[in-house]
Parts: C-alpha cells; structure tokens; sequence
C-alpha cells in the first residue's frame, strides 16, 4: 500500500523499494543472506532487477542505508501470513452474563441453560448472576438452591470457577468450559 510516496509494511512502519530509496550509497545483502558490500544507488538496482527482484531498504536509519535484494510482494504476504496464523492459534475467551431471578419460572431456566451449555462448548466463560428485589433478599437460600441446580445441570461441560457469593442484592458465580 502506498503512503506518501512510500511502501507501508506490515509493521506499520514505511518501507523504501526501488526507486523511492533516496540515498546514494547502500550496503547490499542478497537474497540468500550474503553482504555484497557497499554500492551506489545505480548499482544496487541494476543488481536487483538483473535478479528480477526488488530492491528494499531494511535500515533506513544506518550509514550508508542497508537494502536487501528480495521479492518484495512475497515478503509481504509471508508476514501476512504469519500474522493471520499467531491470530488463529490465539483464543479469545469472553465472559458471557446469563442473569436469574429467585422466582425464574422452569421454561425460562431451561433456556438460559441451553444458551449456558452453547457459550460453554464455545469455551467462553460465564458470569450467572441472581437478582433479588426487595423482600426476596430474606429468602437468599432459594437463590442458593437455583445456583446449586445450575452446576448440577452444567456438570459435564463447565464447572464453577467462582462459587456462588452473594454481593449486595445479587448473588454470582463464574462458570468456566471443563
């Protein structure tokens, strides 16, 4: 991608190729590694396109600047492809938040139960949190009793990282994929 004139690597950083290198003197490396030394600009492109490859100054900042003789746009899919593979090999574990109430009717729990054991399979973790409401705080064993059902039903898939605690009005507990 150009920029101002320049090419722009894959680490956000502007690459001179080919014409855009504006020094007069560089020290050249083959593609294969081997220093041939320092060369004019003139050169060094010579030496490039006699190899059919391009000319890609690595240090900008050195003296004299140091170019390697390479394909470029190899070089860059290369990088793309090592980026795109560390992305895959990387897991992004969400917490999802799946909330009760004390009085949670039976058809409601069975299907937050359903969409626990789905983000669970999908290896995310899950913060199920009980909300009481007014007088329902006295009765926080039956928030208990919900909570402890919960890990029963997910038994085979998850299992709790942090048991229930009850906070304030609300009790919660983190679940995490087995």
């Amino acid at each position: 991608m150009k920029i101002n004139g320049k090419r722009k690597d894959s680490d956000n950083k502007r690459v001179n190729i080919n014409g855009m290198i504006r020094a007069h003197q560089v020290r050249v490396i083959t593609d294969e590694g081997e220093q041939m030394g320092i060369l004019s600009l003139s050169q060094a492109l010579a030496s490039a396109a006699e190899a059919g490859l391009d000319l890609v100054e690595v240090a900008p900042e050195a003296d004299p600047p140091v170019c390697r003789i390479m394909d470029f746009g190899r070089y860059k899919y290369q990088q793309s492809k090592k980026t795109s593979e560390s992305r895959k090999k990387s897991t992004v574990i969400e917490i999802k938040e799946i909330k009760f109430r004390p009085k949670t009717d039976e058809h409601d729990y069975q299907f937050k139960l359903r969409n626990i054991q789905k983000f669970l399979a999908e290896k995310n973790k899950i913060k199920v949190s009980l909300k009481f409401r007014g007088r329902e705080i006295a009765h926080s064993n039956l928030g208990r009793d919900l909570m402890e059902r919960v890990i029963r039903d997910v038994a085979e898939t998850g299992q709790p990282e942090q048991p229930p605690k009850l906070e304030g009005w609300s009790m919660i507990m983190i679940l995490s994929p087995k």
